[in-house]
């Protein structure tokens, strides 16, 4: 029966701890596969094989979910036989035939995982690769560009054949970077910047800051539907929404103008911490690159994050527009963020903000408002929106 092939990432240079990351890797591909019927998981050599247990299993489904799971380098279909030679040609000719029927050009590639098979890798490529080309005599052999690789795996348990591979989402199972709140505005930038992290391994709680009526429901649903296009790739998630307008109207009332920003994200980094220990997370992500807008300069961030002790994680600091872009296009959020629907982060911006502000400035434009009973009401004021696979 047909199965999936989930090759591992830099798990793999884990050591000692490669056990624990193997298990959680295994874990998150289960949930994901759970709704495209029953599948049999499991690791060995290097790779995680998702074998369906009946002909009702949706494969299609199962390896597409395969592919955004964080901790898979490369994902393949592939067809296991018996470790004999003739087994493998006719398995080829069968599973790769329509591919060897209009490809112009093949060569085969074999790997020999098990040492006691009595073929070199380079003899089975050989011998397949000319039984393959009587049968398929308009596929010319062109072992430096073919138009299609067949790969031929001899493991323990069987041999296995299947074309190319597609690339996974890498980076190291989601879970074992532990937690991290994640600020999830509408906008290009915090999807990515969030979708980075979760590549590392951390497990995301989203916080989005919300201000009726400047920001309409509209807005709000947009960002919902965000968390939804990550969780193929983040898993299940609690957005929490948290109500932003009486703070935005005090800082409008009390604050010089140009400080306005930099003030409301100072309330945002305050509220993302609190939040953060209820959720026994280690750290704020934010998606905030170096320059791009003026409260990106090196001075504006040592600014807002002053009023934290946890970590804050920038993963696009470094990183033009048309890299965040192109980032927002594979993950599938890029059309949702161009929405024209507002963001608080809009809301009452400055003329002429500071793009080189003194701390000592900001602290004292704020020292007008009561920081802790405003916090504090908005947080008794969030909105919980579970997101589900």
């Amino acid at each position: 029966m047909e199965m999936i092939l989930c090759k591992l990432g830099e798990v793999v240079l884990k050591g000692l701890n490669r056990r624990s990351f193997e298990d959680k890797l295994i874990a998150n591909l289960r949930r994901r596969v759970a709704n495209c019927g029953s599948f049999r998981i499991y690791a060995k050599q290097s790779t995680i094989y998702v074998e369906p247990t009946d002909d009702a299993a949706d494969l299609a489904a199962a390896f597409d979910a395969c592919r955004k799971v964080f901790g898979v380098i490369a994902v393949s279909r592939a067809l296991p036989c018996a470790k004999d030679v003739q087994a493998i040609i006719e398995t080829a000719k069968t599973y790769l035939h329509e591919d060897l029927s209009t490809a112009a050009s093949f060569k085969v590639e074999s790997k020999r995982a098990d040492k006691t098979f009595p073929l070199t890798s380079i003899q089975l490529s050989q011998q397949v690769g000319g039984a393959l080309h009587q049968a398929y005599p308009n596929c010319a052999v062109d072992v430096h560009a073919p138009a299609l690789t067949v790969f031929l795996e001899i493991r323990d348990d069987a041999a296995f054949v299947h074309g190319p591979a597609v690339p996974g989402a890498g980076g190291l199972p989601l879970g074992m970077g532990g937690t991290a709140v994640t600020l999830l505005s509408g906008g290009i930038d915090s999807p990515v910047s969030s979708w980075m992290m979760a590549k590392r391994g951390v497990a995301l709680e989203p916080l989005h800051f919300f201000s009726p009526p400047y920001t309409s429901e509209a807005a709000k649903e947009k960002v919902i539907a965000l968390a939804r296009e990550l969780a193929p790739w983040c898993g299940r998630m609690r957005l929490q929404i948290v109500p932003f307008t009486e703070i935005q109207e005090e800082i409008r009332r009390n604050c010089p103008e140009e400080f306005f920003t930099l003030v409301m994200r100072r309330f945002m980094m305050r509220i993302a911490q609190r939040c953060a220990e209820e959720a026994h997370a280690k750290a704020i992500v934010t998606g905030e690159c170096l320059g791009q807008v003026a409260s990106q300069t090196m001075e504006a961030l040592r600014v807002t994050e002053d009023v934290v002790t946890l970590p804050v994680l920038r993963p696009l600091i470094g990183m033009d527009k048309e890299e965040i872009v192109r980032l927002s296009r594979k993950i599938g959020t890029f059309d949702t963020s161009i929405l024209p629907y507002e963001d608080c982060c809009t809301v009452f911006t400055p003329r002429h903000p500071r793009t080189r502000p003194h701390l000592d400035e900001v602290r004292a434009a704020e020292a007008a408002l009561d920081v802790e009973a405003l916090c504090g009401r908005a947080m008794d004021g969030r909105e919980f929106v579970r997101i589900k696979l």
